[in-house]
């Protein structure tokens, strides 16, 4: 049974209320280092103003003592064994200053002063006591706790992996309420019972006599750090929303918990109102203290702990649930024709059936003539282990589409965050399309069961563009998805979503990492001219646009040095991806693609196959329109023998002047929400 104890000095004026386990007495160490060990509940409290303190009490020739206990009270001593000898067997302590007195009790009182401790003094040669002091006690058991199967009561740690030990909390980020205008989160009251739901339980049980608090009172509070990160509602038992009482949080630091009822449990309800950030570990800590009145002295306190549960990405390779695309019909006059979605969409709704998943199109009215979806927000979740919801991640770029996560998307347990610099000055590279996650994958024998997150950045120590730095400390900051910077800044648009994807496998990993390749592509060209189809053109079929073929575009030195510069580019991030995802070769499938310089920047020469969309084996993948050998198109041909062995199905859709032609793909215009997984995230070993 834990215990509370009370130490005190029978020679010197200190007393001590305060914590001890049996462990540690077992060792026979300076009295000290006892009070700095765990705390347990329950805590008797000398309670009998009447009484002198023992130290008051030494009657002159006193040289050693004993102390015994009434029932239920148990006494241990602890003294320093270098500077205090005890004979074998005696009961008596000599009086020095590295002997102290361990009082516990393991019952709550039900009177006030029901329990007590006599010390008796002893001089050198007396057999009996000459004089004798009482501590009174009354014992009070007053623990928080969060009733949940992964935590256990007054954790003043909060530890990970399939082991810890913790209490899990959600930022309420969601918006349950009908009518309301911004996410639970702001309303410093609750506004319905789903709202509720959201948050965690927290229950502060108290036993013993009621009487004592006439002397003591409890208060419940948190630190300055921790006050803006969470708030805490006081459930008064009425039935109604009203019952639920703001008490900790946004501006209050603590509350006194009204214990003259006599009423045992209290509870309280808790949610978070922050993400883990570059200010903010994500832990917070809720003390119980119990005070001695006129004037408040602290007597010992409690304390649980919990986590704010990270926003977490899903990779490619989980169920999709949802698609998500914009419907456009804008006349781009620096394009050629009026360049409608309207074809793509249908292509959308044809693949998305054959995936089994659901189809939303935004409209026009909210899209704004924004149609790069997939550059506007990014789909993730969070997870307690009473409530899990998908929380969307709203990205600083800001164009036409910006309200739309926040207007459409944020809802009944559909949550919303978003990062904005402080400054306001975004880049490409703030773009959601620049933003990833690997499947799971173990690297040199750790095991990141979520995968990792991939950013687009530029080359070390250049002054290329990156990720804003509000962005990159929240990613970072999540902690169970660490992220990995990767080289995308030779990119025009900058993307990482331009030279990678991810696809499922049944075999080896589970997946592979598909890379974009001129490599590949030369290669693939090269054979075809060996075979006799070098005068086979690339684009053939597309009205109003220039043709080139194979013997053409393996003679042109611009677009082959382009390309020897853009695969040295992919080769850097080749060699970052094996390291920090801890792959080989056999996991990684050359995808062929070509670019072509702008500047000093690249952009893809036809429609760049990775830049795709994976609904479980099925891929919507941009028609590259490459040249046609015996009927087919010979990059789809190379495409489908790489990726069907894998058992998926390569569904070519045409995107050429709908988002090719606009430096973008598929995956650029459209989202997928997708199933989370099923790896509960405090189970991992960080």
């Amino acid at each position: 049974m834990p215990l509370w104890v009370l130490a005190f000095s029978p020679l010197f004026p200190h007393s001590f209320a305060g914590p001890c386990s049996l462990a540690t007495l077992a060792k026979s160490t300076p009295p000290a280092s006892l009070f700095l060990s765990l705390r347990l509940p329950p805590h008797p409290v000398p309670t009998s103003p009447a009484t002198n303190p023992p130290y008051k009490s030494i009657p002159s020739g006193a040289t050693s003592f004993d102390a015994r206990g009434t029932s239920g009270v148990k006494i241990y001593v602890v003294y320093n064994p270098n500077a205090v000898k005890k004979a074998a067997g005696a009961s008596r302590w000599t009086l020095n200053s590295q002997v102290e007195v361990i009082v516990s009790m393991d019952i709550p009182s039900s009177t006030v002063n029901d329990s007590k401790v006599r010390i008796s003094y002893y001089g050198q040669k007396e057999n009996a006591p000459i004089e004798g002091a009482w501590l009174y006690l009354t014992c009070v058991s007053k623990y928080l706790f969060v009733p949940d199967p992964f935590v256990f009561p007054l954790q003043t740690k909060w530890t990970w992996g399939p082991e810890g030990q913790g209490a899990v909390l959600l930022v309420n980020c969601d918006r349950d309420s009908p009518g309301a205008k911004d996410m639970d989160s702001a309303y410093q009251y609750v506004q319905s019972y789903a709202d509720l739901e959201d948050m965690s339980l927290m229950i502060l049980r108290t036993q013993g006599p009621s009487a004592i608090f006439a002397d003591y009172k409890l208060v419940l509070h948190i630190s300055v750090a921790d006050v803006n990160k969470v708030r805490v509602f006081h459930a008064s038992g009425s039935g109604s929303l009203a019952q639920y009482k703001h008490v900790l949080g946004s501006d209050k630091r603590s509350y006194v918990v009204d214990r003259s009822s006599g009423q045992e449990e209290d509870t309280f309800y808790v949610e978070g109102l922050a993400f883990p950030d570059a200010d903010f570990s994500g832990l917070v800590s809720f003390h119980v203290t119990l005070l001695e009145n006129a004037p408040d002295t602290p007597i010992f306190t409690d304390t649980v702990v919990f986590r704010v549960a990270p926003w977490i990405m899903t990779p490619n390779t989980l169920q999709p649930l949802e698609v998500f695309v914009c419907r456009e019909h804008v006349y781009h006059t620096h394009t050629l024709g009026s360049n409608p979605n309207g074809d793509f969409l249908e292509a959308m709704r044809a693949l998305v059936r054959k995936a089994n998943c659901k189809l939303t199109v935004c409209p026009e009215v909210e899209n704004r003539r924004d149609r790069w979806i997939q550059d506007e927000m990014e789909f993730g979740y969070v997870e307690a282990p009473h409530k899990m919801f998908p929380v969307v991640f709203d990205s600083p770029r800001d164009r036409g589409l910006r309200d739309f996560a926040f207007r459409r998307i944020l809802g009944p347990d559909f949550g919303y965050v978003t990062r904005v610099p402080p400054h306001g000055h975004v880049s490409s590279l703030d773009s959601f399309g620049n933003l990833d996650v690997s499947p799971p994958v173990t690297v040199q024998g750790k095991t990141y069961p979520l995968g990792r997150i991939l950013i687009g950045s530029s080359l070390p120590r250049s002054d290329g563009r990156r990720m804003t730095k509000a962005v990159r400390d929240f990613l970072y900051a999540q902690k169970v998805q660490p992220p990995v910077e990767l080289y995308s800044d030779w990119l025009s648009v900058g993307h990482v979503d331009e030279f990678l994807s991810f696809v499922p496998a049944s075999d080896r990993k589970g997946f592979r990492l598909l890379l974009a390749s001129p490599d590949a592509c030369y290669k693939l060209f090269k054979e075809k001219q060996r075979e006799g189809h070098g005068k086979a053109a690339q684009f053939a079929g597309l009205e109003n646009v220039h043709t080139i073929t194979i013997d053409e575009m393996l003679a042109d030195k611009t677009l082959r040095s382009d390309s020897e510069y853009v695969q040295s580019c992919i080769d850097w991030n080749r060699h970052t991806l094996k390291e920090e995802l801890g792959l080989t070769e056999q996991d990684i499938i050359d995808i062929p693609q070509l670019f072509m310089l702008k500047g000093s920047r690249a952009d893809a020469f036809f429609p760049d196959v990775v830049n795709m969309i994976v609904l479980g084996k099925h891929l919507g993948i941009p028609k590259p329109f490459g040249p046609i050998v015996d009927g087919r198109c010979c990059l789809e041909e190379k495409v489908r023998s790489l990726l069907e062995p894998l058992g998926l199905v390569c569904i070519f859709i045409n995107d050429f002047f709908s988002y090719h032609t606009l430096l973008g793909e598929i995956h650029c215009g459209t989202n997928v929400l997708r199933k989370p997984f099923s790896f509960k995230w405090w189970n991992m070993i960080l």
